[in-house]
């Protein structure tokens, strides 16, 4: 079901979770993107940090030395942030925006649940990207889904047919809906030729539609102009390269006959098969 077509949006006596991490299911960095643009325009304040000890594998994600103010080193570390927001007349809300850890994914969303209930959430929004296959030229598809009935029958949404490999923001879904927790899934589709972050026309498809789900303004800021930029480098990839050009071209007449895909279970299975088989086959990568 694409956002378009909600029924309802959360109501600002609500509280809401809203998760992204970089990794298998961030094409193109669009959901992280997201997060860091919501916390940054919403002035959010840190809640919680998650000690990444126990959950990640340092020789994949490695920690980062920088140089302070000061002149002295800064280490930096691999991890995830939950901060918070308070929005006039829309929902209360959590962030949580981190890297897909490389072990112990339960307890990693256990200790994310805990805080979550602490803070009375009501509503968990996870993000994420997956390559596919349409047009830079045309709107990227957004779809939202839901594995609870009450929540599909609330905001007219579809359930995913998806049966397959799964990343952190999978696991910490099912693990919410144990706890009681509603939980809707929001997706944006980038295409799978220009996968290399950063994709700012996905990032802004899915703060668009955060507006929607929460019902709220979103300033966009930067993101417009830096979403046309990357349209332009696009166009001028596709100038350089005729096969590229030439695949642009079969999407567009794909897109144009058959208007945005319905974002429904099945398109979301098929999707993700596609990305699989482009795994498998050597194409292109999720960005990690």
């Amino acid at each position: 079901m694409t956002p378009d077509d909600l029924t309802a949006a959360l109501g600002p006596d609500e509280s809401v979770m809203i998760a992204a991490f970089e990794g298998w299911n961030d094409a193109g960095s669009s959901a992280s993107a997201a997060l860091d643009h919501l916390a940054t325009t919403w002035g959010a304040r840190e809640h919680a940090a998650i000690d990444p000890e126990e959950y990640h594998d340092f020789q994949v994600s490695r920690p980062t030395i920088t140089r302070g103010p000061d002149g002295e080193r800064v280490m930096s570390w691999p991890g995830t942030l939950i901060s918070t927001a308070a929005l006039e007349g829309a929902p209360e809300v959590t962030i949580v925006r981190g890297i897909e850890p490389s072990m112990r994914w339960r307890s990693f969303s256990r200790e994310i649940l805990d805080h979550a209930e602490n803070l009375g959430v009501s509503t968990l929004i996870t993000c994420g990207a997956l390559l596919v296959d349409v047009p830079h030229t045309r709107p990227l598809p957004t779809f939202v889904t839901s594995e609870q009935e009450a929540a599909r029958a609330r905001f007219g949404l579809d359930r995913s047919d998806y049966e397959g490999p799964t990343g952190i923001v999978g696991v910490l879904g099912h693990e919410a809906q144990h706890r009681g927790i509603t939980v809707l899934s929001l997706w944006v589709g980038v295409p799978h030729y220009i996968a290399h972050p950063p994709s700012p026309k996905a990032t802004a498809a899915l703060l668009v539609q955060l507006e929607r789900l929460l019902n709220t303004s979103i300033d966009l800021g930067d993101l417009v102009e830096e979403a046309d930029a990357w349209v332009r480098g696009a166009d001028e990839l596709a100038s350089e390269d005729e096969e590229i050009a030439d695949h642009v071209e079969q999407l567009e007449a794909l897109m144009d006959e058959t208007s945005l895909p319905e974002a429904s279970g099945e398109a979301i299975a098929a999707e993700f098969e596609r990305f699989l088989r482009r795994r498998d086959d050597g194409g292109p990568k999720r960005t990690d």
